[in-house]
């Protein structure tokens, strides 16, 4: 397999999977501490990866939570946000200079500030009151389905925490086997898209934040390739308009309430493009996850399934993943 270390990538969810007690001893820890709402904050990516653990709250839950870009938030000044608030963040370098401006303004607010990031002595992991560190480049999905879930059970919103927390110890195996599943597709659609410099990506549901971080992180920035980040319920209110026999689409697909709107777009973008690509969770086994918890490991399973088409076409473009023009190279 083309750029995959599956002994790192295995290393790197058990490393996450390890936390669970800490995660746990903290949603305790936050529980008798007291809170009003939950604040997910980021920049870039690490916002767009939060988006399905602000959706879990909102679809089970009475608690108030949001997932806020840093800076924006410390410019509208919410005023729900305070001394009663948690306030949690992600990163995988720990320095990202958005994040760290955030942490600091939350603290200023008297919030009570967590990390998951993957750099213990890291700007981040050192700013905030408690910093959960796993291996690094470390995935953040497992921590924040963790906290999601432990915070819901204890407020009597989620059912069988205890069985969902254990089953997440097949995921090193069973992502790794949907890695090397995806690997044909992966060449193939790179050797296809070669020359292509313009994709719609669209998403629904707890894959719409992923569909955000694919076309923002990886296509433009990564790949410097133009795209449209549509959500699957949004696509019929202007985007569609723009399909033509020749569009690239690339469709996120779950197991989650949303798939319906997905479904919607499946139908229509086949009909119109010859150019559609379909990443479906259902098609891959997750062997040792239970059918009622398979929609939660969706944005793990698409994050797996991406990065091989993102390897692929890193080598038929001849364009590093690491290349940058602006971001953390000129001053803005």
């Amino acid at each position: 397999m083309l750029g995959f270390n599956k002994e790192e990538t295995q290393a790197q969810l058990k490393s996450a999977i390890a936390l669970r007690s800490d995660i746990e001893e903290t949603v305790a820890f936050i529980d008798e501490r007291g809170y009003d709402n939950i604040y997910f904050i980021g920049a870039g990516g690490t916002y767009a990866a939060v988006l399905p653990y602000e959706l879990y709250f909102q679809a089970r839950s009475t608690l108030p939570v949001r997932a806020a870009i840093g800076k924006e938030l410390m410019l509208t000044q919410d005023p729900a946000f305070g001394e009663r608030s948690i306030a949690v963040f992600t990163s995988v370098s720990g320095t990202t200079e958005d994040v760290v401006e955030a942490i600091e303004f939350a603290k200023e607010k008297g919030a009570y500030t967590i990390a998951f990031t993957g750099i213990a002595d890291s700007p981040i992991a050192t700013a905030v009151d408690r910093a959960l560190i796993s291996a690094p480049k470390t995935w953040f999905d497992i921590q924040l389905l963790l906290f999601t879930t432990g915070v819901l059970s204890r407020r009597g919103e989620f059912e069988d925490y205890e069985a969902f927390a254990d089953e997440l110890s097949a995921l090193p195996e069973a992502l790794v086997a949907a890695a090397e599943q995806a690997e044909p597709m992966a060449e193939a659609f790179a050797k296809k898209h070669a020359e292509t410099d313009y994709y719609f990506v669209v998403g629904a549901g707890n894959l719409w934040g992923y569909a955000y971080l694919y076309s923002m992180c990886v296509l433009e920035e990564m790949q410097w390739l133009r795209t449209s980040r549509v959500h699957g319920a949004e696509f019929f209110h202007g985007s569609l308009e723009l399909i033509e026999k020749d569009t690239a689409l690339l469709l996120f697909k779950g197991e989650d309430q949303s798939r319906p709107l997905m479904d919607r777009v499946e139908n229509f973008a086949v009909k119109y493009s010859d150019d559609v690509t379909v990443i479906d969770t259902r098609d891959y086994a997750l062997e040792g996850i239970s059918e009622r918890f398979r929609p939660f490991i969706g944005p793990m399973l698409v994050d797996v399934v991406t990065h091989r088409i993102s390897k692929h076409l890193e080598a038929v473009r001849g364009h590093s993943l690491d290349l940058r023009r602006y971001y953390r190279v000129v001053e803005y």
